[in-house]
């Protein structure tokens, strides 16, 4: 698994989002309850940025048409949206933070991994 640094730990405060980019993928970099997560930045539903959104309590809402996701799973927890977005493992290496698009031929919806 190939891992690409994206931010400093400190850039993503607690309950926010931060857009960054791995290969010309954009990703949305949340942190809630503590974790970081990294979800694919684009809304399954409106193709807007998620990363400008809210976020609370593991979930990251869109901030146009209001439709939630689960930061660990991708799962759509409310609507408009239907379909998931992708997630990313992510790791944690003193103030530096990780994230890996792994192979993108297999599911990308598995936990992930912050050490």
């Amino acid at each position: 698994m190939s891992w690409t640094r994206v931010a400093s730990a400190a850039e993503v405060g607690e309950d926010k989002a931060v857009r960054v980019e791995v290969g010309g993928t954009p990703i949305c970099l949340a942190r809630s309850n503590g974790r970081l997560y990294a979800v694919a930045d684009t809304c399954t539903h409106a193709d807007v940025s998620l990363s400008e959104g809210e976020v609370d309590d593991g979930t990251v809402e869109c901030w146009l048409h209001g439709s939630c996701f689960d930061l660990a799973t991708g799962a759509p927890t409310g609507l408009p949206a239907t379909v998931p977005v992708a997630t990313y493992p992510t790791k944690t290496e003193g103030e530096n933070v990780y994230v890996s698009l792994g192979d993108r031929g297999e599911d990308a919806q598995g936990a992930l991994a912050e050490e």
